[in-house]
């Protein structure tokens, strides 16, 4: 009877020591995914500001064919892709870059940078770069503490017999991206 008894407290301990690693690698990963999911809002909202830019941009620079070509190349593949984090972050870095040839494109225009309606649409683009640095920001959070639950004793044993596996980082795709902007006067 006491061995019964002492083996029934074994499986008990046991169990309990699988279940509370178990429940906090679901969270862990539930909360990786709450995150990716707040870099998509703000995502759809860039892409759906970009037409309107391009339409205020052609206005002005209608021979600036090629630069407004490659914004919209660049929107429609973020758009439709549908791979995981990682190769997003590479179309999104993209698409970045195209926009950043755009607002360039626009410095050569005074009328341009004048116009009140770009002037809006530049400040409101600005507004979600600045929300999906802050939602890559928590992504990246969340993925290190979720890579950290997976990676760590005890529960690396536990994330290895569910199969639990590490997100990647939203990380800069190009050096020129890390590189510090040039301020001259």
């Amino acid at each position: 009877m006491v061995t019964l008894l002492v083996i029934f407290i074994l499986v008990v301990v046991l169990g309990l020591l699988v279940i509370a690693p178990y429940n906090a690698l679901v969270r862990g990963r539930n909360e990786v995914k709450s995150a990716w999911s707040s870099i998509d809002v703000q995502l759809k909202r860039r892409y759906d500001l970009i037409p309107n830019l391009i339409e205020t941009v052609k206005g002005y620079a209608g021979h600036e064919r090629q630069t407004l070509e490659a914004v919209v190349q660049a929107r429609q593949q973020a758009i439709d892709f549908s791979g995981n984090a990682e190769e997003r972050a590479k179309v999104e870095n993209a698409l970045t870059t195209a926009l950043r040839s755009l607002f360039a494109v626009a410095e050569s225009y005074p009328d341009l940078k004048a116009n009140q309606n770009f002037l809006a649409l530049q400040e409101e683009l600005a507004n979600t770069e600045n929300k999906i640095g802050f939602s890559r920001q928590f992504y990246n959070d969340m993925a290190k503490q979720y890579k950290n639950k997976v990676e760590m004793f005890p529960s690396n044993i536990v994330a290895n017999i569910f199969g639990f596996k590490v997100e990647p980082f939203f990380e800069v795709e190009s050096a020129g991206d890390r590189a510090t902007p040039q301020v001259k006067f």
